[in-house]
Parts: structure tokens; sequence; C-alpha cells
């Protein structure tokens, strides 16, 4: 597939989604994200593991921004933390050089993708997490940056 063809479908897909399915989106992109930072730092790329710990953390912002800490309660508290802890270990890992990190970071990102891969939509109107219309651009640009490096 060209890669503009790639492109005008990932950004199809991402604003044709669902709320949970972009927050799985995310999860999958940073997990990928996390996985090409651990086979750049195996390799010596320091611009490559640079620039997927990058994405891997902007990518956890993103889905901080997303809480939403009335409706969501403890949970929301607690994805907050799990998410800060995340970036705390990738910035900590980029700057030790240590697999160790990634791999715990991304055993982390792949429990939570999995436990979210079961979510079904509830029927309370507020979701523990919101993508607000305005932010589908950017869930689209960082799922397509994590796909097409």
């Amino acid at each position: 597939m060209p890669y503009e063809a790639h492109e005008a479908y990932l950004e199809s897909a991402v604003l044709s989604a669902d709320p949970l399915e972009l927050i799985r989106m995310l999860y999958g992109a940073a997990l990928e994200a996390v996985g090409n930072a651990r086979r750049c730092l195996a390799e010596g790329d320091v611009l490559g593991r640079s620039r997927e710990i990058t994405r891997a953390h902007a990518i956890l912002t993103e889905l901080t921004l997303s809480l939403n800490h009335e409706a969501g309660g403890e949970i929301a508290r607690n994805l907050a933390e799990l998410y800060d802890y995340m970036q705390r270990r990738l910035l900590e890992a980029h700057v030790t050089q240590r697999d160790e990190l990634l791999a715990e970071v991304a055993s982390l990102l792949a429990t939570l993708l999995e436990g979210w891969r079961n979510c079904r939509p509830a029927a309370e109107p507020a979701p523990a997490v919101e993508v607000l219309p305005e932010r589908d651009a950017i869930c689209a640009d960082y799922v397509a940056q994590s796909w097409t490096g």
C-alpha cells in the first residue's frame, strides 16, 4: 500500500473510531513505540531509541489528558499515577539505556491494552476517559506516527 493511502486509511480509522477504540489504538501505538525503542537499544540506534521513547511518552501524555477525573474517580486517579510512573520509567530507560525498564513499561502497556480490549461500552454516559472531538486529530497524529515511523 502506498504511503499516502496508508496515511488516509489510518486517519479514517481514527476519525471513525469510538472513544474506547481510540484508547485501544493509543495503547497499541505506545506499545509498538516501546517495542521499537527496545529494538533500537539492542541495535545501538541512539536516535531511533530517543524518537521511539519520545513517541511513547507523548502517547502517555495524551492518555493522561483524556482522563475524566470527575466521572472516573479512583480509576482515573490510578490510571494517571500509572501513566506518570511509566513516563518516569521511559525517561530512566533512555538515560540509563536499560532494556529491563522498557520491558517493564511494555508489560504494563500490554496488560492495560488487554484490559481495554475486554471493555464494552457502559450504560453510563460518562466514561473514566473521554476523547474530545478536538483531540481526534492529535490522536490520529500519534497513531499514524507510531505506525508509519
